[in-house]
């Protein structure tokens, strides 16, 4: 269990703190469990105040006991009072704050209502663009976690061909593959940001499964079990001769890594062999193209054009209703920042972490590949590393 070292914490709040300046913002009050995550190297019930000039406080509810053990920061202290808190700022220091940051994207109405009331002389501020700005960029300590993430990926579809089999369920072989991954270390959920943004491990979806869409922002969604999670494997019988989409993430040590393949027992269709084909070269495109500087706008474009020169477009990203993102940042959660999508206009920097996803959502089931990369000088690294071609198992029905 890896506790985030003192020099990490550092520089996150030191970077914040230069844009809280940039922006006029006396401090930012931080609750949300990502970027607590983040800023204080811990999930406790704590509230974390960044002064725009220094030191953190992290002032803690519940377990002040496990704070004290798993965050590297000095200042740390007992909160018995959510009503205290502008107290306890003065009492260290921190008076006439203007103008107080939150995560006015995250943050219940209710609390911020009581926010308000608490620190009712200060202009409370939107934080969320500076917070997920501070995260986009990885630091070398981030990326080696990353890259522990992705190679529980890599241990997770190693062992697909033990469990695939005709006529097993979506969710039997889901169960499966999930104990592989809560054995290897896989915490167990994956964190994504946004009201009403739930996914589990991620999608098991075979044949016309996956066609089934659903509200998660995904170009797959799948039937579920239960229409209160009505996303992800279902009880069809994986059958013959169709494709197989396995799109999971693995999370180690808070960082997850986003992957997808397709197998199959037997043989899949021409128009779907294609279709795939198509989105790997569109992958191996953008590979090249998302150098620093690149427009993440631009890269999505030229993805769109190259797959309806294809002649499938109009099954690109989702079927009927299509996604607007070709990739996503990825890390703590699975959707940060930068987004190869139109409208987003930050460039790429060495040292982000994307997730690619071209994927071709047919009637009679969905193809394509997904990667997490780093942004590198030449272009972008694979991390999550396993074979890329369509996956091919032996039909029962072709054996000797």
């Amino acid at each position: 269990m890896r506790l985030t070292p003192a020099g990490e914490l550092t520089r996150r709040v030191a970077a914040l703190q230069k844009l809280l300046r940039q922006q006029g913002v006396d401090g930012a009050l931080i609750m949300e469990n990502a970027d607590l995550f983040y800023y204080a190297g811990t999930v406790q019930r704590a509230h974390l105040f960044i002064p725009a000039e220094g030191r953190p406080l992290l002032m803690v509810k519940k377990s002040y006991t496990r704070a004290r053990e798993e965050s590297a920061l000095e200042d740390i202290i007992p909160l018995a009072n959510v009503k205290d808190l502008p107290k306890m700022l003065v009492e260290h220091g921190y008076k006439n704050i203007a103008t107080l940051g939150l995560e006015l994207d995250v943050l219940p109405v209710a609390l911020y209502l009581l926010y308000q009331k608490l620190f009712a002389a200060a202009q409370i501020v939107d934080i969320n663009a500076l917070i997920r700005s501070v995260r986009m960029v990885k630091s070398p300590y981030e990326i080696e976690v990353l890259r522990d993430a992705a190679q529980l990926n890599y241990t997770l579809f190693s062992r697909v061909k033990d469990y695939l089999k005709e006529g097993i369920t979506e969710l039997e072989l889901a169960g499966q593959l999930e104990a592989v991954y809560r054995l290897a270390g896989h915490q167990g959920i994956v964190k994504m940001r946004g009201f009403n943004n739930e996914v589990s491990y991620g999608h098991i979806l075979s044949g016309t499964n996956g066609s089934i869409p659903s509200s998660m922002d995904s170009p797959t969604g799948g039937p579920g079990v239960s229409i209160s999670f009505p996303q992800g494997a279902g009880y069809k019988k994986i059958a013959g001769n169709e494709p197989v989409m396995i799109d999971y993430v693995g999370v180690i040590d808070g960082y997850l890594a986003d992957q997808t393949r397709i197998f199959c027992i037997g043989q899949m269709p021409d128009k779907l062999i294609q279709a795939y084909e198509t989105a790997f070269r569109i992958q191996e495109v953008v590979k090249q193209m998302a150098v620093p500087g690149a427009s993440c706008e631009e890269i999505y474009k030229h993805a769109i054009n190259m797959a309806s020169e294809s002649g499938y477009g109009e099954y690109f990203m989702g079927f009927p209703d299509p996604v607007p993102f070709l990739g996503h940042g990825v890390g703590i959660e699975l959707n940060e920042w930068p987004v190869l999508a139109p409208g987003f206009k930050t460039p790429l920097e060495k040292g982000m972490i994307i997730a690619v996803e071209p994927k071709f959502i047919f009637p009679e089931g969905a193809v394509g590949i997904e990667n997490t990369y780093v942004v590198g000088e030449k272009g972008l690294e694979t991390l999550t590393l396993f074979d890329e071609n369509i996956i091919y198992l032996n039909h029962p029905e072709s054996r000797d």
